[in-house]
């Protein structure tokens, strides 16, 4: 796509949003229908709608949410596929941007690498640079609103191993995919057992000899229909988006309570979860320790397999779980710290994520550099002491969506209320009592590796972060804007 062209208006933009993913284009959209006199533009660093679901092009890739939940509340998610692959997920944004008229406040090849307040302004200044050419663009506006995702697009998290120069075969991480990779008739081996992995190994299994999934530790895995039988029959009867909002809810109401049954009940639910798996499986597999993890469940995501094609393609023998440790590679496969071998043509690297929070870009407040794990997050969604922005990140125990559905809702009736009251300013103040707590009380590996960079959640409202659609819906949709810790002012300095 072309880049649009930036406006030469010296009045500075309404709003700015960075990112034209999931969340960007569903802000957008939110903006246009709540806010529909602001202007706005939206910087994307890469040269296309979709952000993960476009960057994304590995085997099999796929949602691990229900649509139903993780499409936009406002456009009914219309395809049978209730866990979707990942080429549907782009068109359904880029369809979404289309209908509202989005694409066209889209500058594509910006990567914003610096933002600047100023209070005396009551302005951002945010510097971008066109990744192509390196040339540098400044963009002035009154709120930022950073939609940028929470990992790095450049580079992944990439482990080294010992003889990995022997190995007379590819090293592929998922996040490059090479697009002229042929694995037909190839032994791999997947390593990992997070969402990519068990994702890869069904998809690679159609056309590779054999596909083996190497963990460390096991993950627990949940097979689901990839259609939803209640949805199917709900849209023969009911209006499209009658039918999309009783099964959102349906949906979200039985995401909510399986997660506190898991929370309050772990060990019965660790127990139905792997004898899940061994039916599954069937007799003649083994289930423990390949799919019966150490840590309670929700401790780390679960893995979503639509109708089970993970354990289809291991019953069929087309792929197969190990549970050991890489001791190093070998010119024809791995050696493992049991002294097993596994032979290999193609090592699939499916280690994870690196953790990369505002795009890696530089925030700077009146001069005062911020760093973002000194920071605390107010209602999950702003940054103690950094006025005029926000930022979406969404859930890690439902679809990413519903929080920044709700982010995008509140942002626009706080602009509202400030043209409302006169205001040019709103900072969330962070205040003196309140502890501070981890962001994310997950044990997975990409959220541990980022204590450094993730910011901090506090001790009580409104700066913890809930995991729970319900009270963030009762706090951020319903809650009063001026709350006693968002302060309101002019131009001139912080309130």
């Amino acid at each position: 796509m072309s880049v649009a062209p930036f406006p030469t208006d010296e009045t500075p933009l309404d709003v700015l949003i960075v990112g034209a993913g999931l969340s960007g284009i569903g802000t957008a959209c939110w903006l246009q229908t709540e806010c529909p006199g602001k202007q706005y533009a939206i910087l994307e660093a890469r040269d296309t709608i979709g952000g993960t679901w476009d960057l994304f092009r590995y085997p099999g890739i796929r949602s691990d949410s229900d649509m139903h939940t993780l499409g936009y509340s406002f456009k009914p998610w219309s395809n049978a596929q209730a866990i979707a692959d990942g080429a549907s997920i782009r068109h359904y944004i880029q369809e979404t941007a289309r209908e509202y008229g989005v694409t066209q406040h889209i500058h594509f090849g910006y990567k914003v690498v610096e933002a600047t307040w100023s209070s005396e302004q009551a302005c951002w200044t945010v510097e971008a640079e066109q990744r192509v050419t390196g040339h540098r663009q400044i963009v002035r506006a009154r709120f930022l609103f950073m939609c940028s995702g929470y990992y790095s697009y450049d580079e992944a998290y990439r482990p080294e191993f010992t003889g990995e120069k022997d190995f007379r075969g590819p090293i592929v991480l998922p996040q490059f995919w090479p697009k002229d990779l042929d694995y037909t008739g190839k032994r791999v081996v997947v390593v990992g057992s997070g969402a990519t992995a068990v994702t890869l190994v069904p998809a690679m299994a159609e056309k590779a000899a054999h596909v083996t999934m190497l963990q460390r530790s096991p993950t627990y895995i949940v097979a689901l229909p990839g259609q939803d039988a209640i949805a199917k029959g709900l849209r023969r009867f009911l209006p499209e988006r009658v039918a999309y909002g009783i099964t959102r809810w349906k949906n979200l109401s039985l995401s909510m309570l399986t997660y506190r049954i898991a929370r309050g009940l772990p060990s019965l639910t660790k127990q139905r979860i792997v004898k899940m798996a061994a039916q599954q499986l069937g007799p003649e597999h083994a289930v423990d320790p390949h799919f019966s993890p150490r840590y309670n469940p929700w401790d780390q995501r679960l893995c979503v397999v639509p109708d089970g094609d993970l354990f289809q393609a291991i019953r069929q023998g087309k792929a197969s779980v190990v549970t050991d440790e890489i001791d190093q590679f070998t010119p024809a496969g791995l050696k493992l710290t049991s002294g097993q071998e596994l032979p290999a043509d193609i090592v699939v690297l499916a280690t994870g994520l690196k953790i990369k929070l505002l795009g890696g870009m530089q925030l700077t407040v009146d001069g005062r550099v911020c760093q973002a794990n000194q920071l605390m997050v107010y209602k999950g969604m702003m940054l103690s002491d950094v006025p005029n922005f926000a930022l979406a990140f969404g859930y890690t125990n439902a679809s990413w969506t519903l929080k920044t559905d709700l982010t995008a809702g509140y942002v626009c009736r706080l602009l509202r209320y400030m043209d409302q009251h006169g205001h040019a300013i709103a900072v969330p103040r962070r205040e003196a009592d309140v502890q501070p707590q981890p962001f994310l009380n997950f044990t997975s590996g990409y959220i541990q590796r980022a204590g450094q960079v993730l910011p901090q959640q506090g001790s009580r409202r409104p700066w913890q972060v809930y995991q729970n659609y319900l009270l963030d819906m009762l706090t951020i949709r319903f809650g009063r804007i001026n709350d006693g810790v968002m302060h309101f002012g002019p131009k001139g300095s912080l309130p």
